[in-house]
């Protein structure tokens, strides 16, 4: 009859219910099983026991007649539901508890050798028990003898076998040498010790000191503790008083805690107190148990329900090919756990690897010359890869198009090929796909409603960053426009000699021109030549006043259209981008509306009364007054047009010139000298204009120094904002950082040893190789050659830089311009405009441009740019095994232990895989024996290629199933190099033979 499970699964290890206790009606001692027909209710109860009941230790004392009894039963197509049954003996030994009963211990044995029953029933004949003298042998005949012999009045044999089995004890010495001297019950029988107070070790505690090293050395003896105490549970996984190493020293090592209902009656039977049920992960085979023995923590739950690993939508049930002709298995199942898959070079590994990756819509960008499907595309035709999932969703590829449609969806595996691990652990430095990689795990560490609505690293830093990088904008900005009019008041302070000289050199112009128009005056018109200055003065005046109105006028018609153009063009640009880098603010249209930026006051109206003013202003100066003479058609230059005691400086500009043109024309005595006047005296006009200019810039050139201060003062105020915001993007991204760091805080053993820590980068090469470039290393002087400049920066500007606050770096950098100020002008390139260079050198000595904030990824102190291939490839594992707890998509590795040795394997990633199959499904392509036996994979798919087969792919065979399977395991060790001295060191230090 088809049984509703597998005995020995494809699957692998799965969880299943087993009662390794349980009595059934009959049993020797304490039988309360009870009506007409006991054993077909016990069985009843047994095949509707829900959870159903996989696994059973058909429990007696001192015999296994009711286990072979219940073999009969499932021969005669009873417990279908059952798929192990072996025998359970339970002696008790000659050691009295506190509570006045004897330590119980049972024999678990293998029910998979043909004679086993004969076997047991020969060793059970080694225990003799002595009473009146006379020895009593392990068997049902000898347990009635004594029974009588102690109740001679007993005449029912099933009664008189009771009273022998609770009188028969074994000695603990004579165990043991029965037990070292069969090679048989070695290799296939497991001891269990009762761990309770009333007939276990614990009742032990409270009698004579002396039964101390007695309690040790029955623990130690046995395989499996029967408790369900949550306490003793944890002690025997070194979790409580005694470690895992004292464990090891005092006890032979941890020990699984089983627990069965130890049923006496049909109410108990299959029904254990409190619910709580035993779970074993493996075959329903007596190795399971074994290899529970090994891990006892990874194979042992006590509890109403197995543990749960990863969820239903993240766990892949098979992988589907179709239309495949080149591989056997239709249908690959999968295990829910850690699944290893295993075989000799070219026998499909990484095949199975890329076809369950392009079934999860993870496969385009792994596909490269060593890809299986890009190798074997032209073989493919219209194959399909499809996964079934736990949760019934199904995701699916064609495989010729894998380069095409699973770019269109979000990977529902993550796929680590060997060419991007490889890619990752050989690259030098922070690569991109590495850095990628690093980003995606910090992220994925912060939690939902800490990611303020961004779907990536970049985008999270650049919301968390966006306050300090604008603030050093900023100050960059404002640092820039100071050095430049730093560098322009320094060039007019440098230049006041030569105005000075300048205005001299007019002055002296302007006195000889003066003189020189003198001697044109014909004598007798001296007056008319004072008159005649003093109308060219005023005219001079005026002219200057009319010009200035004029570029009032023409400034504030500027002002007029600025204003416009703001409002049309700038304004609603603003906003437009205000709107847009501030979109999640969630404002309304008519909210927006509000920040559109005017003027605060009525500038409308201003304008338009100061434009009409200049109007005015300029005619007025310009213009004739009413009260002006009227130009005659030939007028007599002897009549003056202004009265002698009329202030020039209130006649128009018109009236001024007619004057001067009246007076120019009686000045000369004829018309030659008329001319040569005149030109002389507009020479003198402009000579004074351009004097007043020179004078005007002098003035305000001798107010540089109070300028230079202040800008001075207002550039390294900016520097030193600028390493403001430099500190504070460092804060920041320590914040950004602090749930992986407080994870490998938290951790041990190696994830300890990674570490992640913010720091400056200062690319000091790249700055001073930017101050040579504006320099001339050829001359002679301090920084003469390449090189010199950077050792001055090395050691008046690194420390600050890399590690200083803002002040500091801000006061090292004014220092270093002070020392080496004079130094820098000596190698100033020759024909250079020295106004250009000062800027380009200003705005090179304070330039941060250099200066960035990253993190540094270190492994036990080194960091992660330095480590060889090997160490990074520990370091990616731990990354996505140990620290990226948030993705729990299928992971599949394919061969990662390519860049790593043995013993890094062991040691450092071996128990990160057994931690994170608990929790995400893992699919892993391995040569490596550890990678197998240590981790406890809990299923193997062995691959196989078949011979090559001309214009098509070889057939491929995948058989699979879980480390407690034999066949298994002879493939572990036959393939994998180490596997069968992996297996026996695992099993030896407790004793137990697979």
């Amino acid at each position: 009859m088809k049984t509703p499970f597998d005995v020995q699964s494809e699957r692998g290890s799965t969880w299943h219910r087993w009662d390794p206790h349980i009595h059934t009606p009959g049993t020797a001692l304490n039988d309360q099983y009870a009506g007409p027909d006991p054993w077909a209710a016990f069985l009843d109860a047994i095949e509707a026991s829900n959870p159903p009941i996989r696994a059973m230790g058909i429990t007696d004392y001192f015999g296994i007649e009711r286990y072979e009894q219940v073999v009969d039963e499932k021969r005669r197509e009873r417990l279908s539901g059952v798929g192990l049954i072996f025998p359970n003996v339970e002696l008790r030994l000659g050691i009295e508890t506190a509570k006045a009963s004897a330590v119980n211990i049972h024999l678990l044995f293998s029910p998979h050798d043909a004679d086993h029953v004969d076997r047991i029933k020969r060793f059970l004949l080694e225990f003799e028990f002595s009473y009146l003298g006379e020895f009593y042998r392990c068997q049902r005949s000898d347990l009635i003898r004594l029974g009588r012999a102690h109740k001679p009045d007993l005449t029912d044999d099933d009664a008189a076998r009771s009273e022998g089995a609770n009188q028969f004890k074994v000695n603990f010495d004579q165990l043991k040498q029965a037990w070292s001297k069969n090679e048989w019950i070695k290799k296939n029988t497991l001891i269990a010790v009762a761990g309770g107070e009333k007939d276990g070790t614990s009742g032990l505690r409270d009698a004579t000191a002396s039964f101390a090293a007695q309690r040790k050395n029955v623990e130690g003896l046995a395989h499996i503790i029967f408790s369900a105490n949550p306490k003793q549970v944890r002690f025997w996984l070194g979790k409580e008083s005694a470690t895992v190493e004292e464990l090891e020293r005092q006890y032979n090592g941890c020990k699984p805690c089983l627990h069965g209902s130890d049923a006496h009656s049909l109410a108990k039977a299959g029904q254990p107190d409190g619910d709580r049920r035993c779970w074993i992960k493996g075959d329903l085979m007596f190795d399971s148990l074994r290899q529970a023995c090994i891990e006892p923590e990874e194979r042992v739950f006590i509890g109403t329900e197995p543990p749960r690993g990863a969820l239903d939508s993240h766990t892949i049930n098979s992988l589907t090919v179709t239309n495949a002709p080149w591989i056997a298995n239709g249908t690959v199942e999968l295990n829910a756990g850690l699944v290893a898959v295993i075989g000799a070079r070219g026998s499909g590994k990484t095949a199975l690897a890329d076809l369950i990756a392009a079934g999860g819509l993870a496969l385009s960008p792994h596909l490269n010359e060593r890809s299986f499907i890009l190798r074997a595309k032209q073989h493919l035709g219209d194959s399909k890869a499809e996964l079934q999932w736990a949760s019934g969703e199904t995701t699916g590829n064609d495989l010729a198009k894998t380069d095409m449609e699973d770019l269109l969806a979000s990977p529902y595996v993550q796929y680590l090929s060997q060419q991007f691990v490889d890619q990752l652990c050989s690259a030098e430095g922070l690569n991109d796909a590495l850095v990628t990689e690093i980003e995606r795990v910090i992220f994925n560490a912060h939690p939902l409603n800490e990611r303020q609505g961004a779907d990536s690293f970049q985008e999270l830093l650049g919301l968390r960053l966006e306050t300090s990088r604008l603030k050093r904008k900023r100050q960059q900005q404002a640092l820039t426009r100071a050095s430049a009019d730093l560098t322009d008041e320094r060039v007019k302070k440098d230049g006041i000699k030569a105005l000075e000289k300048d205005r001299d050199e007019k002055k002296r112009a302007i006195d000889k021109d003066k003189t020189d128009r003198k001697s044109l005056v014909a004598k007798g018109n001296e007056e008319r030549a004072r008159r005649h200055e003093q109308v060219s003065r005023a005219v001079d005046a005026k002219r200057q006043l009319v010009d200035q109105a004029k570029r009032r006028h023409q400034a504030l018609l500027h002002l007029q259209n600025d204003v416009r153009d703001f409002r049309t063009r700038q304004a609603s640009s603003l906003l437009a981008d205000l709107k847009q880098e501030r979109e999640h603010a969630g404002l309304s249209a008519t909210d927006w509306e509000a920040f559109r930026l005017d003027y605060a006051g009525p500038v409308d109206k201003l304008l338009t009364e100061r434009i009409e003013q200049a109007n005015l202003s300029v005619a007025a100066l310009q213009g004739s007054a009413k009260t002006d003479p009227v130009p005659q058609a030939t007028p007599d230059p002897a009549v003056a047009l202004i009265p002698a005691d009329a202030n020039l400086a209130d006649e128009s500009l018109s009236l001024l010139e007619r004057e001067l043109a009246r007076l120019s024309t009686l000045v000369g005595v004829d018309a030659q000298n008329v001319k040569r006047f005149t030109t002389v005296s507009d020479k003198i006009t402009k000579a004074e204009a351009a004097l007043t200019k020179v004078l005007q810039q002098i003035e305000r050139t001798q107010g540089a120094d109070e300028r230079i201060r202040a800008l001075v003062d207002a550039r390294r105020s900016a520097y030193a904002a600028i390493f403001e915001a430099i500190v504070e993007e460092e804060l920041e991204l320590a914040d950004l950082y602090a749930p992986i760091k407080e994870r490998i805080d938290e951790a041990a053993g190696s994830l300890s040893k990674l570490s992640f820590s913010v720091r400056r980068n200062v690319d000091l090469a790249l700055w001073a190789a930017k101050g040579e470039a504006l320099l001339d290393l050829r001359t002679n002087g301090p920084f003469k050659g390449r090189g010199e400049l950077l050792r001055a920066a090395r050691a008046g500007l690194m420390a600050e830089w890399a590690t200083g606050d803002a002040a500091q770096a801000a006061t090292a950098l004014l220092n270093f311009v002070k020392a080496n100020e004079a130094a820098l002008r000596t190698h100033m390139p020759e024909n250079t405009e020295f106004r250009a260079w000062a800027r380009n050198i200003s705005d090179w000595l304070y330039s941060t441009d250099h200066i960035t904030v990253g993190y540094g990824l270190q492994y036990d102190g080194v960091d992660i740019e330095q480590l060889s291939p090997g160490t990074r490839g520990i370091v990616l594992l731990l990354l996505y095994l140990a620290i990226d707890a948030e993705d729990d998509r299928p992971l599949i590795i394919d061969q990662p232990e390519e860049n790593l040795d043995p013993q890094s394997i062991y040691q450092e990633l071996v128990h990160r895989f057994r931690d994170a199959k608990k929790r995400r499904q893992i699919v892993i392509v391995t040569h490596n024996a550890n990678l197998v036996v240590n981790t406890d994979a809990d299923q193997v798919i062995v691959a196989q290629c078949g011979p090559h087969r001309p214009g098509q792919l070889p057939l491929i065979t995948y058989e699979s199933g879980s480390l407690e399977n034999p066949l298994i395991r002879q493939h572990v060790c036959d393939i994998l190099e180490g596997g069968e001295r992996a297996f026996k060191e695992r099993a030896k230090r407790l004793r137990v033979t697979i």
